[in-house]
């Protein structure tokens, strides 16, 4: 009878193998913050939470909370977030010029972003982007003679007219590529009727290529030929008075 030869043991190393280790980008609070932006583009404002952008890092969440003290700092940062990517006049500009090139810049970065419409003026910690945009604006008109209650006022109904325009963009009825004209004629306009909404229509829209987005720049003007004449308004008594 075949007597078998017991099975070597290969012998078991008491070191246990090393991990392969990741190299990783160092969590910074500026990394958190562009990861939160990027979830809010993709998923929305109400998408964004300490879970879902430690994800989208690669982290626990609780990784975040050396950086960041919760979800309404992480807010707060986003917030600044927006401010920090509109454009800010420059000191030597004039404060018509300024105040275009600046509401172009927000539309832009609305547009872009539309989940910083929620957020630009309704967080109670203001950021240091915020707080520089809000100076630097401020300053630019008052150093072309606007007084400290009318730059104020020109500051605020630009920017309701710049939100207001962003928020009408993103919920016209038309779809992606559809010509305005397409649109307007699936609707009946009886000119006895609605005769001044037929006669717009007419005159704008058929036959002219009309694209609402054009409506921008007419209406900023607008804001802004009203501003010049009340600065003058204003101008004139300050020296009537000296």
């Amino acid at each position: 009878m075949a007597v078998r030869k017991p099975l070597s043991k290969t012998p078991v190393s008491k070191t246990p193998p090393r991990r392969a280790q990741q190299s990783r980008e160092p969590l910074t609070r500026e990394r958190i913050i562009d990861a939160a932006a990027a979830v809010a583009d993709a998923r929305g404002l109400g998408g964004v939470s300490m879970r879902t952008v430690g994800k989208r890092l690669g982290v626990e969440a609780m990784s975040l909370y050396h950086h960041i003290a919760g979800k309404e700092q992480l807010l707060d940062e986003l917030a600044d977030w927006v401010f920090g990517r509109i454009q800010l006049p420059a000191p030597q500009t004039g404060w018509r010029d300024g105040m275009r090139e600046r509401a172009h810049s927000a539309r832009a970065v609305l547009s872009a972003h539309p989940w910083g419409l929620t957020l630009v003026e309704s967080r109670r910690a203001a950021g240091p982007a915020v707080l520089e945009h809000h100076d630097a604006v401020l300053g630019l008109l008052r150093r072309d003679g606007f007084s400290v209650a009318l730059a104020a006022r020109a500051f605020s109904v630009i920017d309701a007219y710049v939100y207001g325009f962003v928020l009408t963009e993103q919920r016209l009825p038309f779809e992606e590529g559809e010509r305005v004209e397409d649109y307007v004629a699936g609707i009946t306009l009886p000119a006895e009727r609605f005769p001044y909404l037929a006669e717009m229509v007419n005159e704008m829209i058929v036959g002219q290529d009309y694209s609402y987005g054009n409506e921008f720049e007419h209406g900023l003007e607008l804001i802004l030929d009203g501003l010049a004449g009340r600065l003058r308004s204003e101008t004139g008594q300050s020296r009537g008075r000296g």
